[in-house]
């Protein structure tokens, strides 16, 4: 007998809301239509997976790493499926959905933003209790563990960096003893390895100056791509169908092996 399983046969216990249909429905606690009615989508957003209501200035910072990867070019990875999508003449939310599950790759997705904040707070706990920065970094690398945040293949300054610290300024965020152990981190690996620094580490050592924790950022920044995906779907949508970068096999160069029998 699963007596586990048995607790959740009957009934779903859960303090996240409840839609009571022709009567309210409850969001942790307050009534979506009459007390969160008002509210923009964006905070609803952050309440609704993290059960409290922020500061309007870390609100607006968060608001910003949405906008500033808000990129629509169809060559960047995720808009690439979006495209190929639309031009098969998918649904819009097959091809949005499609884009936002390859989003979650590792090289370029949201993994290392999670990866990136477990290491911050760990770095920066390290530092608090007698730790140097190189000692902490050094012993990362030695475990063969990757800092994400730092490095760009395709680029040696990541173009979001300069309006995300202008913007922090502006909201005084810029403080936080997390982002300065990034920057620290940054200037130690760039000293020693002649890495840059990428949007990765900023944005989540921001996101440790605020309080949230790995799983809270991930599902945050998980529809980010969203604004940046829909203009490439409209625009391969409006095309010949089949039009999107279509490749003849003459066209591709290949120095492999020959064919041979099997």
């Amino acid at each position: 007998m699963n007596t586990l399983l048995e607790q959740y046969e009957t009934h779903w216990p859960t303090t996240v809301g409840k839609a009571f249909l022709c009567d309210r429905v409850v969001l942790h606690g307050k009534d979506l239509h009459h007390q969160l009615g008002s509210w923009p989508w964006f905070k609803l957003y952050c309440f609704s997976l993290m059960g409290r209501e922020l500061p309007d200035n870390q609100l607006k910072l968060l608001n910003f790493l949405w906008l500033a990867t808000s990129y629509p070019d169809p060559s960047i990875w995720p808009n690439h499926i979006v495209s190929l999508a639309a031009t098969t003449r998918s649904t819009p939310s097959l091809a949005l959905m499609a884009g936002l599950s390859v989003s979650e790759a590792t090289i370029y997705g949201r993994r290392p933003e999670k990866v990136a904040l477990d290491f911050f707070y760990r770095g920066q706990k390290a530092l608090e209790q007698g730790q140097t920065l190189e000692q902490i970094v050094d012993a990362e690398l030695a475990q063969g563990k990757v800092i994400y945040g730092y490095g760009r293949p395709l680029a040696k300054l990541d173009e979001r960096i300069p309006h995300t610290l202008a913007l922090i300024r502006s909201l005084g965020l810029a403080e936080g003893k997390h982002l300065k152990f990034a920057l620290a981190v940054y200037r130690y690996l760039k000293q020693s390895k002649g890495l840059s620094m990428n949007i990765v580490a900023i944005n989540s050592s921001l996101a440790a100056d605020i309080g949230l924790s790995p799983d809270e950022f991930q599902l945050l920044m998980t529809p980010c791509f969203i604004a940046g995906m829909t203009p490439c779907y409209i625009d391969a949508r409006d095309k010949p169908q089949g039009a999107f970068f279509p490749i003849r096999c003459d066209s591709v160069v290949y120095a492999g092996q020959k064919p041979r029998s099997w």
